[in-house]
């Protein structure tokens, strides 16, 4: 970057080497955000690779060894998040900024922000950015370009530790929005959360016989289900009221189709496909979270 580079670290630490963390490092190295780059994950693979592709230039199975950076940013399933944070919190300098990218915000920011020690500010994150392939083989410097980039304020939120966060994350190539964590999963259950759980049902529900007959519409739309289990599941517990209520708004709308159908009301059927397509249209490019 330049002179004109909103921040400048001498160390970022990345919790996690997966997608969403090896991509970080490979924007903030790209656009010369830091100097150097530790990567903590207990994968073998993921470190080995992480190492081997020049994403990070030290990795470590050790979170300690991230306490020296100045931006930590974790991007391990959401059901750790917080107790990582935590475990490392008190070994940070003051002033150190601790973020995240976690699908979650509202348990991981109200167990973290209760117990952070003196100096050290904790600021949510979650970029709408992502596949459903993983691993640092799929990392990719520009991922967050132009993708819009969540963090969350709260009461205990620290006003110049929101400015760095955003500095941080717009010098990825983001764009930045501030939202509560309640806010920020209530809206996320709907956008991102329920197509999972839909994507996951539609492909659950094929048997084996129909599997040849499957085209371009079927795969397109149980693209989501190739997501890893175990990280969604723990994503959909964590939100659990917001996602029920996602779930009530998505059977209410099958609910009209099925009517519509049942009663051979063409005009209503007409009408509902309508809106779907319209709103698809309306969307058409924007910058959606996969």
């Amino acid at each position: 970057m330049g002179p004109d580079l909103p921040i400048q670290l001498d160390q970022l630490a990345i919790v996690g080497t997966g997608l969403l963390g090896s991509s970080v490092a490979r924007a903030a190295r790209a656009r010369g955000v830091t100097r150097r780059i530790v990567g903590i994950d207990r994968s073998a693979v993921h470190r080995d690779r992480a190492l081997r592709l020049g994403i990070v230039d030290e990795a470590s199975t050790e979170l300690s060894h991230a306490a020296t950076a100045e931006v930590v940013v974790f991007c391990t399933p959401v059901d750790v998040i917080a107790a990582q944070v935590l475990a490392l919190a008190p070994a940070c300098g003051a002033g150190t900024l601790l973020t995240d990218v976690g699908s979650t915000k509202g348990e991981i920011v109200a167990a973290v922000e209760s117990a952070l020690p003196t100096g050290v500010c904790f600021v949510g994150g979650h970029p709408l950015a992502g596949s459903e392939k993983g691993g640092p083989d799929h990392a990719g410097a520009h991922l967050f370009e132009g993708r819009l980039t969540i963090l969350t304020r709260t009461a205990r939120t620290d006003p110049v530790a929101l400015e760095r966060a955003t500095a941080f994350w717009q010098a990825l190539g983001a764009r930045v929005r501030v939202m509560t964590p309640d806010e920020h999963d209530r809206a996320l259950a709907v956008t991102s959360h329920l197509p999972h759980l839909a994507a996951a049902a539609l492909a659950g529900l094929l048997p084996p016989e129909l599997y040849e007959l499957t085209a371009t519409g079927f795969r397109d739309t149980t693209r989501l289900a190739e997501s890893d289990p175990p990280l969604w599941s723990a994503i959909c517990r964590q939100n659990r009221p917001a996602l029920l209520q996602a779930l009530e708004l998505f059977l209410g709308r099958l609910e009209n189709f099925r009517n519509a159908l049942a009663t051979d009301d063409a005009e209503a059927l007409l009408a509902l496909l309508a809106q779907g397509k319209k709103i698809k249209q309306d969307l058409a490019g924007g910058n959606e979270e996969r």
